[in-house]
C-alpha cells in the first residue's frame, strides 16, 4: 500500500481548510496528498447529460480551489486530485482504506468550539478503520506561514489496552516535535458510590492506584518515543467533559472509536460524541478494538 493522507473536498470553506490541514499533514509524513471529491449520485444514461455535465465541472472547480491552497502553502508536495461517483460515505471509507489518513471538513458549531458533525461525516467516521481528523476553518491559519505546535491531547482508557490510538498519539507528538498529555478520567466503584459519604482516604487511594495503572500504561510508549514529553493525568468524573476543557488551546485531541457493532449498528460512543460537538481543536478519530 503506498502511503498518503486522503481529504474529502466539496468546495466548501470548510473542506478547503481540510485540505490545507491534509497537506501540512501529508509534509509532516513525508507522503503525498490526494484530494478527492464525490459527486452524490450514480452517473448513468437516466442522468440528463447536462446534470452530469454541471456535477463534473463543480468537481473540477472544487478540486481546482483546494489545490491553489495547498500548492500556495506547499508548492513541492506530491498532489494528485481525482472525482468519485456515489455516495460520499461509502466512497470515502473507500478511499481511505488507501491511505493513512483521511481528513474531513467540518462547520462549527459556534464561533469557537464544536464541529457540526452531519449524516456523511458520521457515516464515514463509522464505516472506515483509517484514522479520520475533523477540522474547521477556525484550526486552519490564513497565512502561509509555518505551522507552530504546542500540545496534543489523547484519551486514554485504561480498561482498554487502547494500543492503536496511543501508537497514532505518539507518532503525530513525535513528528510535530510537540508536547503529549494523556488524560484518563474515572469513577469511584458503584460500592463506594452508593454511600453518600465515602470515606477521603478511600477516595486518594483509589486515585493513586488509577495514577499508577496510567503511568504503567504509558511507561513502554515513553520508552518508545523519547522525545515526547508527556503529561499525564488521572481525573475523576465523566470522560467528555475533561477532554473539551483541555481542547482548549491543544493543536489536536485524539480519541478512540470501537469497531465493536451495537444491535442499532456501529457508532462513535458517548466520549467520542461529545468530544467531536464541543472541542475547541482538531479532533482525530482513531477506531480500535
Amino acid at each position: 500500500m503506498k502511503h498518503l493522507v486522503t481529504v474529502g473536498v466539496d468546495g466548501s470553506p470548510e473542506s478547503r481548510a481540510a485540505a490545507v490541514w491534509g497537506a501540512q499533514e501529508a509534509s509532516l509524513r513525508e507522503v503525498p496528498l490526494r484530494l478527492v471529491h464525490v459527486i452524490d449520485w450514480p452517473i448513468s444514461p437516466a442522468v440528463p447529460r447536462l446534470d452530469c455535465d454541471m456535477a463534473g465541472r463543480w468537481a473540477d472547480e472544487a478540486l481546482a480551489a483546494a489545490l491553489e491552497d495547498v500548492r500556495r502553502r506547499h508548492p513541492h508536495l506530491e498532489i494528485t486530485t481525482r472525482y468519485l461517483s456515489g455516495r460520499p460515505a461509502a466512497a470515502l471509507a473507500v478511499e481511505a482504506a488507501g491511505a493513512d489518513l483521511l481528513v474531513l471538513g467540518s462547520r462549527s458549531l459556534g464561533s469557537l468550539l464544536g464541529f457540526l458533525v452531519g449524516a456523511v461525516g458520521t457515516a464515514t467516521l463509522v464505516a472506515t478503520e483509517t484514522p479520520v481528523t475533523l477540522v474547521r476553518v477556525a484550526d486552519v491559519p490564513e497565512d502561509a506561514e509555518p505551522t507552530r505546535y504546542g500540545e496534543m491531547i489523547v484519551g486514554v482508557d485504561i480498561h482498554e489496552a487502547p494500543d492503536k490510538v496511543l501508537a497514532f498519539a505518539f507518532e503525530e507528538a513525535a513528528r510535530r516535535s510537540c508536547a503529549l498529555r494523556a488524560i484518563h478520567s474515572w469513577k469511584l466503584p458503584r460500592a463506594y458510590r452508593s454511600f453518600p459519604n465515602v470515606d477521603p482516604d478511600n477516595e486518594r487511594e483509589a486515585g493513586r492506584s488509577v495514577a499508577q495503572m496510567l503511568d504503567e500504561l504509558l511507561e513502554p510508549w515513553r520508552r518508545k518515543f523519547p522525545s515526547v514529553n508527556v503529561d499525564q493525568v488521572a481525573l475523576m468524573g465523566p470522560a467528555g467533559p475533561h477532554l473539551i476543557q483541555a481542547s482548549a488551546g491543544a493543536d489536536l485531541v485524539v480519541v478512540g472509536r470501537h469497531l465493536r457493532r451495537s444491535p442499532l449498528g456501529a457508532h462513535l460512543g458517548p466520549v467520542t460524541h461529545a468530544v467531536l460537538h464541543h472541542a475547541a481543536a482538531p479532533v482525530a478519530v482513531v477506531a480500535h478494538g
